[in-house]
């Protein structure tokens, strides 16, 4: 069973953010600023949330400083990265690997607070680094080298602070979401400065930051600008009255999400794929190779009424493509394609045939390159109704199990080795939407009008009608 719970994100109550920023290692997106001049270089706190997406062998940077090209020493770079081969955190400088934790972050399905609080003043080593993971201090690593007393960092002088790449590496970036993004700049901050537990659930949840003091160099990016120029109208505008706006380098309007650590959405799932590869924060997948491959969604459903769509973007002529629903109490299909075994509904792109737990028959139109198909799925009566481009081809009785727990499938073939590509909308698309529909809460951005009753998957949902 594949199904991993979307811990660390309220359904509701308390602070809203509304916003993140969705980058993508494949088109190099990150955000950029160079201080004018240098402010306090031993005391500072880095703290923002964060939902991963490539879980791919190289390094993902959230953070870095300095030039790693062309670094001589430890006091000129300055690197936080999720570790390629092991899925660690670390904070690494020239020669010198500050820390390295134990604990893994393989978890695409929610979002983690990170927070990073610097003193080097502080006469016992253990006070002059601290690091934060959902509101508790991390005290299991497998290398900690704390700096020394009065150690003066790269961070805060006038040399490129990045989010998203590591300056010098061309293949270094980063892939998935961030969102209250926030580094203040002479202040070793207590975490509860940032969040809190939840009294009811005891999650960790964000609070309202805007009256901190951020210092010289501070900055907090809220992501709710969609510009792509260095101000107050970009996404890398700085809204905690400094005015350190960063450098939009690849992103587009498109990347700011709604998909946060207040509100989760489902993506699908690089821990649940048989050769697909997912981009853009795990909502966009790609088949390359004479097979069938396949992947499913991060969010299980066992009730309730739910709808997302997904954009046949490129591949075949014809394109050769499955799209459904299927258990998660099997394996995914080695093959890909849906079977008996695996209690599924699909439709089918080259002769708009169903196939249910893995019998064909006849049911809609055919679908093709530029098509959006809805997936309508009614846990509770147990039905899938499938749209294309807004038009109902008709409901299908699933004969599931209602013990079952489901998941959105998908599956392509690239038809004499060439490729197939969709993209997918859970309600926080990776693709220009041209009329824009809601759920019947509000949430979601869709092109076709969600079905009366159903709902964008997503946490808040979730904890109301699932």
């Amino acid at each position: 069973m594949s199904l991993i719970i979307p811990a660390n994100t309220l359904a509701s109550g308390g602070y809203e953010v509304d916003n993140s920023l969705r980058f993508n290692r494949g088109s190099s997106d990150n955000l950029t600023r160079t201080p004018s001049s240098a402010s306090n270089r031993r005391t500072f706190t880095l703290s923002f949330w964060v939902k991963r997406a490539d879980l791919g062998s190289g390094n993902r940077v959230p953070f870095a400083i300095g030039n790693s090209s062309s670094s001589t020493s430890d006091a000129d770079w300055f690197t936080l990265m999720f570790h390629g081969s092991t899925n660690t955190l670390r904070l690494v400088q020239y020669n010198n690997q500050l820390f390295n934790t134990n604990r893994v972050f393989r978890d695409s399905s929610a979002c983690y607070h990170i927070v990073i609080a610097v003193d080097t003043t502080q006469g016992t080593d253990t006070n002059r680094m601290k690091v934060y993971v959902n509101g508790v201090q991390e005290t299991s690593f497998s290398t900690v080298n704390y700096p020394s007393e009065n150690y003066d960092f790269v961070v805060n002088t006038a040399v490129p602070h990045r989010i998203g790449r590591e300056d010098g590496n061309g293949s270094v970036y980063f892939s998935g979401y961030l969102s209250e993004y926030c580094f203040i700049d002479g202040t070793q901050n207590a975490v509860t400065d940032f969040g809190e537990f939840d009294e009811d659930s005891g999650i960790w949840k964000p609070i309202d930051v805007s009256g901190l003091t951020f210092g010289t160099n501070g900055f907090y990016l809220e992501f709710k600008q969609s510009g792509t120029g260095t101000n107050a109208s970009g996404m890398g505008a700085d809204t905690s009255g400094n005015t350190n706006h960063f450098a939009v380098n690849n992103l587009t309007a498109i990347d700011q999400s709604t998909d946060t650590c207040t509100n989760n959405f489902a993506t699908l799932n690089p821990l649940d794929v048989n050769g697909i590869v997912l981009s853009e924060g795990n909502l966009n997948a790609g088949s390359t190779g004479a097979t069938w491959r396949s992947t499913r969604g991060t969010f299980g459903m066992s009730s309730g009424k739910w709808y997302w769509e997904m954009k046949i973007i490129g591949g075949n002529t014809p394109i050769d493509a499955q799209i459904g629903v299927g258990s998660f109490e099997l394996a995914i299909a080695s093959n890909g394609e849906w079977s008996s075994a695996n209690p599924s509904v699909a439709y089918s792109s080259g002769d708009g045939s169903k196939k249910v737990n893995g019998t064909s028959s006849s049911y809609g139109a055919s679908f093709t390159t530029g098509d959006i198909i809805g997936v309508a799925f009614d846990v509770d009566n147990l039905n899938v109704t499938f749209y294309k481009n807004g038009a109902s081809q008709g409901a299908i009785t699933t004969g599931f199990s209602a013990s079952d727990t489901f998941a959105c499938e998908v599956a392509f073939y690239g038809r004499g080795g060439g490729t197939t590509n969709g993209s997918f909308n859970f309600g926080s698309p990776p693709y220009a939407i041209s009329s824009g529909n809601t759920d019947g809460d509000g949430y979601g951005n869709f092109e076709y009008a969600v079905p009366s009753g159903y709902y964008s998957l997503n946490t808040k949902n979730l904890a109301e009608y699932g």
